[in-house]
């Protein structure tokens, strides 16, 4: 399954789980009104002679207590589901997670943190930032709303115990949920299911305050019986709540396993990190009381109890592993030690020209293209070389607040000896002066990097930049407007790494942004022709007309005919515009726009570096992450 099919696949079960969830609470509707009327009958001394059955039902009343069930579990869910619009650091906070700013020092730290920079610069994807859970259990987690606001958890049983392959594996396993729509669904679970429980616990305090009422023994009689069947039925609720919760959850689980051996081409990789848990006297077991609740999330089964098949979120470690490594013997045995790895791949070349010439980014731009969210092991060696030839001073400088907002900061120096010295001179004006002082030591080491660095370096400093302050990102923002507007003109990288930067980071600091509205190529032919032709103008193709070219794009969306814009109709304003409409598109919409943009740019079977990184922008903002343009 592709990632714009699992997209889909992710959106069909949100529909299914609403569905679910109205037929759970039109059965507690029923539940609550029966136990109502048993309690009422309990209550009064009933007259033969008055009439049985649904004569008997006193629809104003069932009414009430249905919309008294229905304020329950709705107000219940929607304060769980804000509680959690932190996004995943909410829920890696609530597991106890502490934030790994920067690994110097710690082997572990360093290890986890290298892992996942190599997986998220492999995939296309915004560096998460990483949670580090001080539990034996080997486990981890991926959690947030979207690519943007994703976190990764792991446990430092799971870091300390498990291979770098296998640690690897287990990372791929957690991307692919990030990638394939997995967590949003795993936050709508929690509030659901949160909102059911409430029914129970309302009925624990009217149970334990019955008991000890010093009312009449009558009413106290009906208190403790409307409370222990609340009990009941709040019990019910989540009993049928946690089975939709677990046939949910295991088929995506088979998915993403089956998506980290494609990653990562090494089935031992994530085959030998569930032996371990099999094998460990510990497993996949966190002792933190609230696991059981996030734990459809989670990597491995992260509780156990008297019905944990039923109730199990994750397949049978035995089935699980089968479907990757047929060969398998069934016997989890014990094995010590950490196995090395040896890395292959295709790497950035020596000197300033970077990993690519520009003859080979059509090809690299096709594959990429056809891998969006399924990166492959040829793109994870590409990354892990990548990150080794950086500079070691830029590479701890992305994970450093100050410095971080320095390297961005680099990024955007004209190349104009005369222009940067300027852009200097009012940065310094306005930015903090550590930040400052910063950005002139490392202004060198980031200009002389090939054009191929600069979107996976700003993607690695994104977890630091999270860590700002609101005043901070404030200053950061304007700053960077200072310097993009130095020279009186937006250029297209200077465009790409501004919506980037928004796109990540804006609702952590303002605050959700508008909704995005669902939309239709068709109805959003116009914000298609706005991009479409932007990118046409982006670059001169040889031996074919900007009208050629737009033709070939637009034939990729089968709809209804668009035509170029002039390019006196085009702004920045308005492609902005434009992908924040698209954003709206179905997954199987946006497949189709990804592929007319490519076309575009490769319609002379040729590929200037600004067009694959506003490409790789375009892609990145409409949250489909297209890996490095590497050529197999």
């Amino acid at each position: 399954m592709d990632f714009f099919s699992a997209q889909d696949q992710a959106r069909r079960n949100t529909g299914r789980l609403v569905l679910l969830f109205i037929m759970a609470v039109i059965s507690l509707i029923l539940m609550a009104n029966l136990l109502v009327m048993a309690v009422f009958g309990y209550l009064q001394t009933r007259d033969p002679a008055q009439p049985t059955g649904l004569e008997a039902v006193d629809w104003q009343v069932f009414g009430l207590v249905g919309l008294g069930v229905l304020l329950v579990v709705g107000l219940g869910s929607l304060y769980k589901i804000m509680a959690l619009s932190g996004g995943g650091a909410s829920i890696a906070e609530m597991l106890g997670g502490r934030l790994i700013v920067e690994g110097s020092g710690d082997p572990d730290r360093q290890k986890i943190l290298n892992v996942v920079e190599e997986m998220a610069i492999a995939s296309g994807s915004p560096v998460p930032p990483v949670y580090l859970l001080d539990e034996e259990g080997i486990n981890a987690f991926a959690a947030g709303y979207s690519p943007g606001d994703a976190v990764i958890g792991v446990t430092r049983g799971a870091i300390r115990k498990l291979s770098r392959d296998e640690l690897q594996g287990v990372v791929a396993h957690e991307f692919s949920h990030i990638h394939n729509g997995d967590m949003r669904l795993n936050i709508k679970l929690i509030g659901i299911l949160h909102g059911i429980v409430l029914l129970g616990l309302i009925g624990y305090h009217i149970l334990w305050g019955s008991a000890h009422s010093r009312g009449s023994r009558k009413g106290g009689g009906g208190g403790i019986a409307l409370g222990a069947g609340l009990i009941v039925i709040g019990f019910a609720g989540t009993f049928f709540g946690n089975l939709i919760k677990a046939a949910v959850s295991r088929q995506r689980e088979f998915l993403a396993d089956a998506s980290a051996v494609q990653f990562t081409r090494n089935p031992d990789g994530i085959g030998g990190a569930l032996q371990r848990i099999g094998a460990d006297s510990v497993g996949s077991v966190l002792e933190n009381s609230d696991a059981r609740e996030i734990s459809h999330a989670l990597f491995g089964q992260g509780f156990t109890s008297s019905f944990s098949r039923l109730f199990a979120t994750h397949p049978d470690l035995s089935a699980r592993i089968k479907k990757i490594k047929p060969d398998w013997n069934g016997k989890f045995e014990k094995t010590t030690g950490r196995r090395s790895q040896q890395r292959t791949g295709t790497g950035p070349a020596e000197g300033k020209s970077g990993p690519r010439q520009a003859a080979t980014l059509a090809a690299g731009i096709a594959t990429a293209v056809g891998h969006i969210g399924s990166p492959t092991k040829a793109h994870l060696g590409y990354a892990h070389d990548l990150i080794g030839r950086l500079p070691e001073v830029l590479r701890r400088a992305v994970h450093e607040p100050f410095a971080a907002r320095a390297v961005v900061y680099c990024l955007l120096l004209d190349r104009d000896e005369d222009m940067s010295r300027f852009q200097l001179a009012e940065l310094k004006k306005v930015a903090d002066t550590g930040v400052y002082g910063e950005t002139v030591r490392l202004r060198n080491l980031v200009r002389d990097l090939a054009a191929e660095y600069r979107l996976p370096l700003l993607d690695m400093a994104l977890p630091a930049l999270r860590q700002l302050s609101a005043s901070q990102y404030e200053l950061f923002m304007n700053n960077l407007e200072i310097l993009i507007e130095a020279d009186g003109k937006l250029s297209l990288f200077e465009w790409a790494l501004q919506k980037i930067v928004h796109h990540h980071l804006a609702a952590a600091f303002r605050g959700s942004e508008a909704a995005i509205r669902n939309t239709t190529l068709k109805r959003s032919g116009q914000a298609c022709a706005v991009l479409l032709s932007l990118l046409v103008y982006s670059n001169r193709h040889k031996g074919l007309s900007s009208k050629e070219v737009f033709e070939v794009a637009a034939g990729e969306l089968e709809g209804d005919g668009i035509e170029l814009l002039g390019r006196e109709e085009l702004s920045f304003g308005r492609l902005d515009e434009a992908i924040d409409e698209l954003a709206g598109l179905k997954p199987m919409e946006k497949s189709k726009l990804i592929k007319a943009c490519a076309a575009c740019v490769l319609a002379d079977c040729k590929i200037a570096p600004v067009e694959a990184e506003l490409l790789r922008a375009v892609a990145d903002t409409l949250d489909c992450p297209m890996p490095p343009l590497v050529v197999p």
